[in-house]
C-alpha cells in the first residue's frame, strides 16, 4: 500500500511539473518566437510607449474620437473583471442606461445597438461599420474635417469577414482613432 502511495504522489508531482509547468512554458516560448506580436497581446506601441491593444476595448469619451461600445467589466474596461452585465432586456437598470446612451447620442437617426449595449466580455475593442459610420458627422464637426474624409478613414479600417465567411466586418476603435490623429484639420 505503501508503494503505491508513493507512486501516486511521484506521477502526481511529475505531471504537475511536465503539464503544469514546463509544456505551458514551452508553447508560450514558441508563440513568442513564431508569433511575437499575437503573443504578446497585440500591442499598439507609439513612440516607444504603449498606447492600448487591438484585442481590449478602452474608452474614447471626447466628441472628436469615435466612442466604443459600453463596457460592463468592472468599472469600466477593466481587463481583470471582464463580464457581461447579465441584465436582462426587461431590467429597468439597463433599460435607464440604454435610454442615456441613446439621448447622449443626439440625432434623429436611429442609433446602432452597438453604440449603447455592452458585449458579452465588456471589453470589444471593435465596432460594426454602422456603429462607426453613424459617428462620422460628430467626429468631423469636432475636429473640423470634412465628413468624406472621415467616412473615407472608416471605410479603409473596416477590416471584412475572415476568409469572406466568418465573423462579421468591424471597425477597431484604437485603430480608427490612431488614424483619425494623422489626418490634418482643413
Amino acid at each position: 500500500m505503501k508503494k503505491h502511495i508513493i507512486t501516486a504522489c511521484l506521477y502526481t508531482v511529475v505531471t504537475t511539473v511536465l503539464l503544469g509547468l514546463a509544456y505551458p512554458l514551452l508553447i508560450t516560448g514558441l508563440a513568442r518566437l513564431a508569433f511575437q506580436n499575437k503573443a504578446d497581446g497585440q500591442l499598439i506601441v507609439r513612440n516607444g510607449e504603449v498606447i492600448g491593444s487591438k484585442l481590449i476595448g478602452q474608452p474614447f469619451t471626447g466628441a472628436g474620437y469615435f466612442h466604443s461600445r459600453p463596457s460592463a467589466a468592472g468599472a469600466g474596461y477593466d481587463a481583470s473583471a471582464s463580464a457581461g452585465s447579465n441584465l436582462g432586456p426587461t431590467n429597468t437598470q439597463l433599460v435607464n442606461r440604454v435610454e442615456a446612451s441613446v439621448k447622449a447620442e443626439s440625432s434623429d437617426v436611429p442609433v446602432p445597438i452597438d453604440l449603447v449595449t455592452a458585449s458579452g466580455s465588456g471589453l470589444d475593442p471593435d465596432l460594426s461599420p454602422a456603429a462607426a459610420l453613424y459617428q462620422v458627422p460628430r467626429v468631423a464637426r469636432e475636429r473640423g474635417l470634412r465628413e468624406a474624409m472621415v467616412r473615407r478613414v472608416v471605410m479603409d479600417t473596416i477590416t471584412p469577414r475572415q476568409f469572406g465567411l466568418f465573423g462579421e466586418p468591424r471597425v477597431n476603435v484604437l485603430s480608427l482613432n490612431m488614424a483619425l490623429e494623422k489626418m490634418k484639420a482643413r
